[in-house]
């Protein structure tokens, strides 16, 4: 086997020197997993365009937005004009926290009245949270068949997903069930995020894209990792195989988890990215599955590699 490690030796599989090796059927694959992100543009496109997909996610979830839809209009309507005012009042007393002013932003005159804005970002906020928890189970349901649909599309079946291969030479060392890292996710997981979040980014809240953009950031690997768990279940992978196989990948995850979480962190319509990033997930986890089927056969025929 080479002796290579970190990142030279994943990328050592598909070297100039090897490339030739790379059956037809991988060479696309190859070339899409080289920016990881372009899963969830093609998650995007599948679910709007797939009948497949997009029909049985609007049947399942088509009620639940229905109620949503009225009970946040009609919380819309009572409260926008209590909101602008507590928007107005908070900019006026700390214009040195948000740099913002009724039409600037630092100083720059922008298109459009500030606290108008800001109100309407913070009830689009709320009105997502109406509509999730009106779609509640639906949604998630609608997730999982997605996923499903996505790996039927594929033509493969329970026997595609092989037992995990390790593509390293030297695997990075990870720690696996300490305390440490049980109190990382607690923390610095769910719960982490919605303070982050609801808390200390709120001020951040009032740049258009701004509080999105860094909320992504800090979700991102989670997000990641939330999208895959049907494909590390599927390949029966235990905790410290996950973790070695996202360490070993971790821009990718970072990058793809990013892009997934700015999606599904808009208002309203981050709902319906939140189907397509199972989609996108699916078909990432069918390309990184056909590259482990070839580190596997290429090992079978070359044990000492």
């Amino acid at each position: 086997m080479s002796s290579l490690s970190g990142p030279e030796a994943q990328d050592a599989l598909f070297a100039a020197g090897t490339a030739s090796q790379v059956p037809e059927s991988l060479a696309r694959a190859t070339s899409r997993l080289q920016f990881p992100p372009s899963y969830v543009l093609v998650g995007v496109y599948r679910l709007f365009t797939d009948k497949l997909l997009y029909v049985p996610a609007w049947q399942k979830c088509q009620h639940g937005v229905q109620r949503g839809a009225v009970v946040g209009l009609i919380w819309a309507f009572l409260s926008f004009g209590i909101q602008k005012k507590y928007v107005e009042v908070f900019l006026a007393n700390s214009p040195r926290v948000t740099g913002l002013s009724n039409d600037t932003m630092f100083g720059y005159n922008i298109p459009f009245n500030v606290h108008t804005y800001a109100a309407v970002l913070l009830l689009g906020s709320q009105i997502t949270y109406i509509l999730r928890f009106f779609l509640s189970r639906n949604i998630h349901v609608a997730r999982e068949r997605a996923w499903d649909q996505t790996v039927a599309s594929r033509g493969k079946g329970p026997d595609f997903w092989l037992p995990y291969v390790e593509e390293w030479a030297v695997p990075p060392r990870v720690a696996v069930d300490t305390w440490t890292n049980r109190m990382q996710q607690r923390w610095l997981g769910g719960i982490g995020v919605f303070i982050i979040k609801n808390v200390l980014l709120v001020p951040f809240n009032f740049y258009p894209g701004v509080g999105i953009v860094v909320a992504a950031w800090f979700k991102g690997l989670g997000t990641a990792h939330n999208l895959h768990k049907q494909y590390f279940a599927a390949k029966k992978m235990n905790d410290k195989e996950i973790a070695v196989f996202m360490e070993e990948r971790k821009w990718d995850y970072r990058t793809f988890g990013f892009t997934a979480a700015l999606l599904e962190g808009l208002p309203i319509v981050g709902l319906i990215f939140t189907i397509s990033n199972r989609v996108g997930a699916a078909m990432w986890a069918h390309d990184l599955e056909k590259r482990q089927h070839f580190v596997a056969a290429s090992r079978s025929r070359n044990p000492a590699r």
